[in-house]
């Protein structure tokens, strides 16, 4: 915990540790103590052993190289490569003064292994090496067999310092391959995150298409309708209660898709409660839109071409929004009488034509969300969607749908 106090004076900061990093830093603790005491006892056990075979025995200095072997074990976590240097050199000071031998390997074990284990193994290489080269020049010196002190003293003594510098390098190792397979999950973790919210998003955008056809197309033969109605209101009551009927039954179907929608996207599944079968309508839905394009004063001429292959639920959804936001703009842009809805089931592709023959693009049809919501919504199963005035006039919405669905 870290807090701040102000008032006139500079600001304090008073730090809390964690129980958890309270009981670390005691077992690191713990474990240094009984590190040095183990390398205090074991030293004093060789000393006091004189392997060289000295006449009045191993002095009382000796043994306090002893501790001074043990004391920087309590710092080796933080200055590694410090704890090596003094290490070596209390070694060289101790042979220096002619004390019995304890090898080289023993009162740098502690500090190779933590050098090593912290990432500086070239430290620990180095060190070692140094000493062992300058070891057997000194026995050179002295007179000491070349044979002897290569074969038998200077192996020893390497192959001790090279086990414990492996075994701290293999214990970094491990421990740095255990920070990488943390840091790999959390960043998996993060990419499921990022993953799960662009699938929220695109959800949230499909919602938005649906809704923005559903309403356009209903909003489009309301509007129509009611005109009519307004119309005929004095001179033909009978047309006018059928433009009535015609805009009660498009209210109706939209509250019924929507109520579909949300009934949907409170299910965990996706599917209503009814069934398992999609709350947005397909192809098969086609004729009942045809229909209520037509009450509206609009005759509309379905052509299918090739054989119909059974469609994938996007799919379907997305040639039947096409059409229906293509006959929604016809309705409220083109002032067209007649409109061709053509489906052409082709080397698995899906095409959807539909042309009328009304004011063409100058009827500003060009630009708006209804075609870019279409073009978004073919685009994300690979498809593609032309619109235009053709040479003959009209408007012509001319949409080309893998039949596979999304790959």
């Amino acid at each position: 915990m870290i807090t701040r106090t102000t008032g006139g004076k500079a600001p304090t900061i008073s730090a809390q540790t964690s129980p958890a990093a309270g009981n670390m830093f005691r077992q690191d603790r713990t474990t240094d103590a009984l590190l040095a005491g183990g390398l205090f006892a074991i030293i004093c056990i060789a000393i006091a052993a004189d392997l060289g075979g000295g006449e009045q025995g191993p002095p009382a200095l000796a043994f306090l190289f002893g501790a001074l072997f043990a004391a920087p074990v309590f710092f080796r976590r933080q200055r590694p490569v410090t704890v090596l240097l003094v290490t070596a050199a209390v070694l060289v000071a101790y042979y220096a003064l002619g004390f019995p031998p304890i090898g080289l390997a023993l009162p740098l074990a502690v500090a190779l292994y933590s050098a090593a284990e912290s990432g500086h193994l070239r430290w620990a290489i180095a060190v070692s090496g140094a000493l062992v080269i300058l070891s057997t020049a000194v026995r050179m010196f002295q007179g000491d067999d070349l044979a002897y002190l290569l074969g038998f003293e200077s192996a020893g003594s390497v192959g001790l310092m090279a086990a414990v510098i492996a075994l701290g390098d293999s214990v970094r190792s491990r421990r740095a391959l255990g920070r990488e397979l943390v840091r790999r999950e959390h960043s998996a973790r993060l990419e499921r995150e990022r993953e799960a919210a662009r699938r929220v998003e695109r959800e949230r955008l499909q919602i938005a298409r649906d809704l923005h056809d559903l309403l356009a197309h209903t909003v489009s033969v309301i509007s129509l309708h009611t005109d009519v109605a307004a119309e005929s209101l004095d001179d033909d009551p009978a047309l006018a209660r059928r433009s009535l009927v015609a805009v009660r039954d498009s209210c109706s179907r939209a509250v019924s898709e929507l109520h579909a929608t949300v009934e949907a996207l409170r299910s965990p599944a996706g599917t209503t409660a009814r069934g398992d079968h999609s709350p947005t309508p397909g192809l098969a839905e086609i004729p009942r839109l045809v229909d209520t394009v037509s009450d509206a004063g609009v005759a509309v001429h379905i052509e299918s071409r090739g054989t119909p292959a059974t469609l994938p639920a996007v799919v379907d959804a997305t040639a039947y929004r096409v059409i229906q936001e293509a006959l929604s703009n016809v309705l409220r842009h083109s002032d067209a009488t007649r409109v061709v809805v053509a489906l052409d089931h082709h080397n698995d592709v899906l095409r959807v034509c539909v042309s009328d023959n009304g004011r063409g693009s100058r009827g500003g049809r060009t630009t708006g969300w209804g075609l870019t919501g279409m073009r978004e919504r073919v685009a994300l199963l690979g498809g593609t969607v032309d619109t235009g005035t053709p040479d003959g006039g009209g408007f012509v919405v001319d949409a080309r749908i893998p039949a596979g669905g999304p790959s």
